[in-house]
């Protein structure tokens, strides 16, 4: 029988992500399956803390199945997802999709269901198309026709956003050279660019205007697994657990039109970081936090998520790059991954982002840790509208 799982006043059990496991991404892996890379990011996750999967209560999934055309990956994953016998849970929420499989581990594990709960999220791009299914995400009479995916969405919130900000193609160049640069400490990212400037950012060709080839996330094949487990056994399994002082899930309605300037005001990501800011005691975010790693699949969009997320005044994104504040070096690193913008593997890229500030706060992110981390924050965005959002740290959530 399993032991009862001790609550806080409150009702939660406090949880804390223990274990994380990714792949290395690239753009192609023509030596291993979808089922195999899940499994490999699965592998790598649980022997880092000498799991066995007897010891997991419970596995939730994450993939985009619309990319690579199989429906129910869940179950045709089964065995690879190490899910026999076991609860399994399986999401698809656009680009969010692995920070929502992290928020539903939180879930399972803070209402006191299971004590240790595996999640996953996974990707094999080269498999499918992914552009013809964003495209999808359109109102098929407005939209659908002029959004050319990913690439066309991005572009016409950007235009907006800059005419609202004042933001420049420089400064989002600037961003674009920190990711690739960043990257290059990360063993798993897949854009690793060591010598890249900021010119060759804006003498790129454009995209779609204003997005240079080089300000847009690549097409990664790749998965990432966490461990969340629960109070008395996260303390066995880690010596720092990353402890979640919030998971929270915000909507917007998913139609461009009808909220005009998307990427400038963010109306997800503000109504997430509200939430999540006052369950957490965070008043002052770029002093309130250590590192942050969030989504942004574009350049400009780290900017204007800095700006939603209050980390610096609206309109204020650029001087944050200008002035070297989010660096790897600097008061506040954002994504010193690599971010997005270095790897993107969709159905694992919103719970690499959870997975890399967990590492932070565990203190083993390895050449791209951060000095100090005892408060991390972590985001994802998808579908135009949906943001996940978590606050991570060392100290455990009190009574």
């Amino acid at each position: 029988m399993t032991a009862r799982v001790p609550r806080r006043a409150g009702g939660d059990v406090a949880a804390a992500i223990v274990a994380t496991g990714q792949t290395d991404h690239v753009s192609r892996r023509l030596d291993a399956s979808m089922a195999e890379i899940a499994r490999e990011a699965i592998d790598r996750c649980l022997a880092s803390r000498g799991l066995a999967f007897d010891e997991v209560d419970a596995v939730v999934a994450g993939n985009m199945e619309m990319f690579e055309g199989i429906y129910l990956v869940d179950q045709f994953f089964v065995d690879a997802l190490g899910a026999l016998g076991k609860p399994l849970f399986k999401l698809n929420t656009g680009g969010t999709v692995g920070a929502s499989v992290a928020v539903a581990c939180w879930h399972l594990v803070a209402s006191g269901r299971y004590r240790t709960v595996l999640g996953v999220g996974f990707e094999k791009q080269s498999d499918g198309s992914t552009q013809a299914a964003i495209t999808t995400v359109g109102d098929p009479i407005w939209e659908r026709a002029v959004m050319a995916g990913a690439i066309g969405n991005f572009a016409t919130m950007a235009s907006t956003y800059i005419h609202e900000s004042g933001v420049t193609e420089l400064q989002a160049a600037k961003v674009a050279v920190k990711a690739r640069h960043n990257a290059c400490r990360n063993p798993h990212a897949h854009l690793k660019l060591p010598d890249l400037t900021v010119e060759d950012v804006l003498a790129s060709e454009y995209l779609a205007y204003p997005i240079h080839r080089l300000d847009m996330c690549p097409s990664s094949d790749g998965a990432c697994a966490i461990v969340m487990a629960a109070t008395g056994r996260a303390e066995q399994l880690a010596e720092h657990p990353a402890w979640v002082h919030a998971a929270v899930t915000a909507h917007d309605q998913q139609y461009m039109g009808d909220s005009p300037k998307r990427l400038a005001v963010m109306r997800s990501l503000r109504a997430a970081a509200e939430k999540g800011y006052r369950k957490a005691g965070i008043t002052e975010p770029f002093r309130d936090f250590d590192v942050a790693e969030i989504y942004e699949p574009a350049s400009y969009a780290e900017l204007a998520m800095c700006e939603n997320l209050g980390i610096c005044e609206m309109g204020e994104g650029g001087r944050l790059i200008d002035e070297g504040l989010t660096l790897i070096d600097g008061p506040l690193p954002v994504n010193p991954s690599g971010g997005v913008q270095s790897t993107n593997p969709v159905g694992a890229t919103a719970l690499i982002r959870v997975a890399e500030a967990a590492m932070q706060v565990m203190g083993e992110a390895g050449e791209h840790q951060v000095s100090g981390v005892s408060r991390a924050l972590a985001t994802g965005y998808g579908g135009n509208a949906w943001t996940d959002l978590l606050i991570l740290s060392r100290e455990r959530p009190q009574a």
